[in-house]
């Protein structure tokens, strides 16, 4: 017996052919329509690489992320890092590593009342709770 003689004992398995009616029902398990039901060609990994980046929407109040990039920076931390009247503005607190940028762009920043403070600060273009206005105000500091 040579090698070209040899034959397998059991018959080949036949692939499945699926969408032809049988147990599985009319669609069986690929769906109605579509791509995807479709013989042939199934969606491209470059396209589903695209598909996969995009963020899910869910519902009406669906925002993006990008909103919700504030920074929180409390009065117990200006206390800290600044000394009397200087410039508090989203750019000095980058400069002085209380906060980080975000993506490479300097972010919004907000500053909430907790904490104590005694300097006088000039605030630029930062939002501010309502308890942070009033102990900033109390000391001396000016808002802008």
């Amino acid at each position: 017996m040579q090698i070209h003689q040899l034959r397998p004992i059991h018959k080949p398995k036949r692939k499945k052919r699926v969408g032809r009616g049988g147990k599985r029902g009319n669609y069986c398990g690929r769906g109605i329509k579509g791509q995807n039901a479709r013989a042939g060609a199934k969606l491209k990994p470059i396209i589903r690489e695209l598909i996969k980046r995009y963020p899910k929407l869910r519902g009406y109040k669906f925002r993006s992320r990008e909103r919700l990039k504030i920074k929180i920076v409390n009065l117990a931390t200006l206390e800290k890092k600044f000394k009397e009247n200087e410039t508090v503005s989203p750019t000095s607190l980058v400069e002085k590593r209380v906060v980080g940028k975000i993506g490479g762009k300097i972010p919004e920043v907000k500053i909430l009342g907790k904490g104590k403070i005694s300097k006088k600060l000039i605030i630029e273009n930062c939002l501010l709770s309502k308890r942070a206005r009033e102990k900033i105000k109390k000391v001396g500091g000016t808002i802008r």
